[in-house]
């Protein structure tokens, strides 16, 4: 992307660039203005428009007001006008500009007159002129919120004059932009922190990127970009901006911006405590701070987050320590009476000088702990002196580490909370937490079975016995033993509020939906995880456990496997963003992230499912969380092995490789090494791999992913083999997925055209794209092969409907109705491997046949295909099966001078810039 296409990227600018380029043509048009904030992209917008101008053969011109210019009439445009003219008689003077203004084609000149605002009066009424007599067209911009007088309030006015009002970009644009720019997807966490650090200003966003880039803060692994936790920093551009945006406020403000940098907001009262009323107004009227009603109390903030870490960087040691116990002065002598000054409180005076009281700082822990804030909980909590912690303070600090992807010093804490519980409920407790952390964070199944059992020798109540019950049921489920977890889990109240201890209750669950769709319980599993977040969201407040939103995991697997793939999609994404927004969660996000790239995988569209499980891989390396990699790499792959980038997915089996768990996700381990086979054409071990996953479900009792791989295979070529198998495992499930599964797998058995439409239909219902498409393109085939051509074209055409909201996905059953339609599946087999160089006693060793028998398949399929070679044979598969070779990687990822790219695609106004006045005549 060039720079002179940037504004076509976001916001809908092109469709305004249309309109401008028809405004050209229109000679009662006099005008076109912007209006936007400072940083926004007015300046680059008009320039995009000037350029078009220019490209139409008009004559262009700059000019830019600035406040200097401003106090001398004609001061920004003195050098349109021409030397000889006399303008001693302005009347006479501005009509013999005009006249030599004027072009004798008679089209107007395009005048670029950035910060219109600023414009002198005088300048205002010549250009008005020229404008009146249709000499000048003037293309402007003004900052939102700026003064402006009635010369050159005149100058905007009429119908005549377009304007426009550019909003900052939201976060949806910003993503937008930062894919476009960078090359490729763009973490949901680094998302948000750039978004809100930026507030969607499109220059304060650009020195962010930059900024990051250089220090290395912001970087690909190859399939996402992530940003390095930390303060967000831009360059020294950025804050030379910003500094320079400060200096309007004056000595006696400045004091209220620096409280703010440290403490905002700030209530009305503190801040005029600090400097006078007149000043913070004048603050507000210069667009700095914010001042707003929060219920009945009158609050100041900075106008924008990059405000307080400028400000805060050029604070002295000394300076910032006396703002904080001054204010924490102030709160304390008003009685702190809001709910948050005790957390505001210790806060402060813990950063001025690294203690607080201990009750305060456990009160303003807990507050923080309340917010899911564990990052501040950590901090506030290892400042309490040693003889101070309590089983209390120590469980706090031990989840906040957990949460914060620490799971040894979790394990170190909560180790030292059990030698110090003395009630029976304090070690029930510790017991939980230290279990949940070494299952989840330590990815230690057997030392956390261990914990639990050994806490069953010191608990002697019927409640608690129950709850360590309950918490090793959820450990068996997540441990793939669904059915033995299930049983352990049988009593569990339907309302929490029955339960006896809310943290036990939503550990199982957490899980307990897991279970039941593990076992076909699909329905039960959506309702369970339903009721589940329901009662989190009510409990959250006053129990140790992770965001609500961690019941989202459930609920979207479970609305998955019922077959609502789009209803989970948005259950998904929701609750990731209620996650994002809490920057101190990395734990719950990377599995939902997974989930949501399970969804997607399901949902047939890989490259979104890619995006999603490699958001999962990139959170778990940073926070060295090791269970999900194991899936969420194998999932990964499978995604780069359908979309035909086979290098990404060598590569993701291999690191996948290192993190194998015997878990509930065991079985999609596999899914990795068998697409990445089937994409080479060995479709015969991908079979294999799936039938091995499938084996090991079927053990467990798991009948949802065992009917999922097995319709995989069914898909590769095994229908016959696994239909039987199949048909019982949709007479035990409630999930339309496997239910529509099984009749995928009877229909290309009998390859029976009519109903493999009704599977597509089934699967189309389900959102299921890739696996309707399959569908359909196998009943394309079945109908050529039956000689019915209509109904194959109609079939084909159904099929390319549907993949075109595949995703590029590239599949065997897709590429049924091309010309190698005309070949068994063995045929097929044979000739993919034999196109890839493949030597025919390789190809029987791979398959268990005889080398003659390979050579018989082969000639079969040089005849139906007509071809002679084995290259002509490549050449027909190339154009008709999918890719099996590497696939060049997304653009921008890891290629050399991005970096320069993006200086251009986020440029944006730099002051005093443009200054210079051409002119180009019309052409010829």
């Amino acid at each position: 992307m060039t720079v002179h296409g940037f504004a076509d990227v976001f916001v809908g600018r092109g469709e305004q660039l249309r309109l401008f380029t028809q405004g050209l043509a229109d000679r009662r048009c006099q005008g076109f203005v912007v209006s936007a904030p400072a940083g926004v992209g007015k300046s680059r917008l008009v320039e995009e428009c000037l350029a078009r101008a220019a490209g139409k053969g008009f004559r262009v011109a700059r000019a830019t007001a600035t406040t200097a210019a401003g106090t001398v009439p004609l001061g920004a445009i003195a050098h349109l006008v021409p030397k000889a003219v006399d303008l001693s008689d302005p009347v006479t003077g501005f009509a013999t500009v005009a006249r030599q203004l004027a072009s004798r084609d008679g089209r107007a000149l395009i005048l670029l007159i950035d910060d219109v605002h600023l414009l002198d009066a005088v300048s205002a009424v010549l250009v008005r002129q020229l404008m009146d007599a249709g000499v000048v067209r003037l293309l402007g911009t003004i900052c939102s919120g700026a003064p402006v007088g009635d010369a050159v309030e005149a100058l905007c006015r009429g119908d005549a004059v377009g304007r426009l009002d550019l909003a900052e970009l939201d976060r949806g644009d910003v993503e937008e932009l930062l894919q476009a720019v960078l090359g490729g997807p763009v973490a949901q966490r680094t998302l948000w922190e750039l978004y809100a650090a930026s507030r969607g200003n499109v220059l304060y966003l650009r020195e962010l990127v930059i900024g990051a880039l250089d220090r290395g803060a912001l970087v690909s692994d190859g399939e996402i970009w992530e940003l390095a936790t930390g303060p967000v920093r831009g360059t020294t551009r950025l804050v030379e901006l910003i500094s320079a945006r400060l200096a309007a406020a004056g000595a006696e403000a400045r004091p209220v911006l620096e409280l703010l940098a440290l403490c905002e907001p700030l209530s009305l009262t503190d801040a005029e405590q600090v400097a006078s009323p007149e000043a913070v107004t004048e603050l507000e009227y210069a667009g700095l701070v914010r001042v707003g009603q929060d219920g009945r109390r009158t609050s100041v903030a900075l106008a924008h987050p990059l405000y307080g870490e400028v400000l805060r960087a050029g604070l002295p040691v000394t300076r910032r320590r006396a703002l904080l116990l001054r204010q924490a002065e102030r709160v304390e002598v008003r009685g702190m009476r809001r709910r948050a000054d005790a957390l505001h409180v210790a806060s402060w005076r813990f950063t001025a000088t690294g203690t607080a009281d201990p009750a305060a700082l456990t009160e303003a822990a807990a507050l923080a702990r309340y917010a899911h804030d564990y990052g501040q909980a950590r901090a506030l909590l290892q400042a309490l002196p040693e003889e101070h912690h309590t089983t209390a303070t120590r469980l706090m600090l031990g989840e906040a580490l957990f949460e914060l992807g620490e799971p040894q010093q979790a394990e170190t804490v909560l180790t030292a909370a059990v030698a110090g519980a003395e009630s029976e409920q304090d070690r029930l407790a510790v017991t939980m937490a230290r279990t949940f952390n070494l299952f989840w964070g330590a990815a230690d199944a057997d030392e956390a079975l261990a914990v639990n059992d050994a806490a069953r020798a010191q608990v002697t109540s019927a409640d608690a016995l129950r709850m360590l019950r309950y918490c090793e049921g959820s450990m068996r489920i997540a441990s793939g033993e669904a059915v033995r977890g299930l049983a352990l889990l049988e009593d569990m109240e339907e309302d929490i509020r029955l339960a006896p201890d809310p943290v036990a209750w939503l550990t199982g669950a957490l899980m307990k939906p897991l279970g039941l769709e593990l076992v076909g319980r699909t329905g039960d599993a959506v309702a369970w995880a339903e009721r589940a977040y329901a009662a989190h969201l009510t409990v959250d407040h006053h129990t140790l456990y992770p965001h609500p939103a961690v019941q989202l995991i459930s609920l979207n697997h479970a609305l998955s496997s019922h077959g609502r793939l789009t209803a989970a999609r948005e259950v998904g994404r929701r609750g990731y963003a209620e996650l994002a927004r809490v920057t101190s969660t990395p734990v719950p996000q990377i599995w939902l992230a997974f989930s949501l790239g399970r969804t997607e995988w399901l949902a047939g569209h890989p490259a979104s499912a890619r995006r999603w499980y490699a958001e999962a891989a990139a959170l778990a390396r940073t926070h060295h969380h090791i269970r999900p990699l194991g899936p969420a790499l194998s999932g990964l792959a499978a995604c780069a092995a359908v979309l035909g980038d086979l290098e990404a997915a060598e590569l993701a089996c291999t690191e996948a490789r290192n993190y194998l768990c015997p878990d509930v996700f065991a079985a999609e381990e596999y899914l990795g090494r068998a697409w990445l086979h089937a994409a080479r054409g060995h479709l015969a071990q991908a079979r294999t791999v799936l039938t091995d996953a499938a084996r090991c479900a079927r053990t467990a009792g798991l009948i949802t992913p065992e009917a999922q791989l097995l319709t995989d295979i069914a898909r590769l070529g095994g229908a016959k083999k696994v239909a039987g198998r199949l048909a019982e495992l949709a007479r035990q499930s409630d999930g339309a997925l496997a239910g529509a599964g099984a009749r995928l797998a009877a229909a290309l058995a009998a390859d029976a055209p009519d109903q493999l439409l009704a599977v597509a239909t089934a699967f189309e219902q389900a959102d299921a794209d890739l696996l309707a498409a399959e569908a359909a393109a196998a009943a394309a085939a079945a109908w050529q092969r039956a000689g019915q051509a209509r109904r194959a074209t109609a079939a084909t055409s159904l099929a390319a409907t549907i993949a075109g909201r595949c995703e590029d996905a590239r599949t065997a059953l897709l590429t049924a109705a091309a010309p190698t339609a005309r070949l068994t599946d063995r045929e097929r087999e044979v000739a993919l491997l034999a196109a890839t160089g493949t030597r025919s006693k390789d190809i029987a060793d791979a398959l268990h046949l005889s080398v003659r028998t390979v050579n018989n398949h082969l000639q079969h399929a040089y005849a139906k295909l007509g071809v002679t070679t084995r290259r002509e044979l490549a050449t027909v598969l190339e154009r008709s099966e999918p890719q099996h070779g590497p696939a060049p990687r997304p653009a921008g990822q890891n290629a050399p001078g991005h970096r320069d790219d993006l200086l251009l695609d986020l440029r944006s106004e730099r002051p005093g810039a443009r200054a210079e006045f051409t002119t180009s005549g019309s052409p010829g």
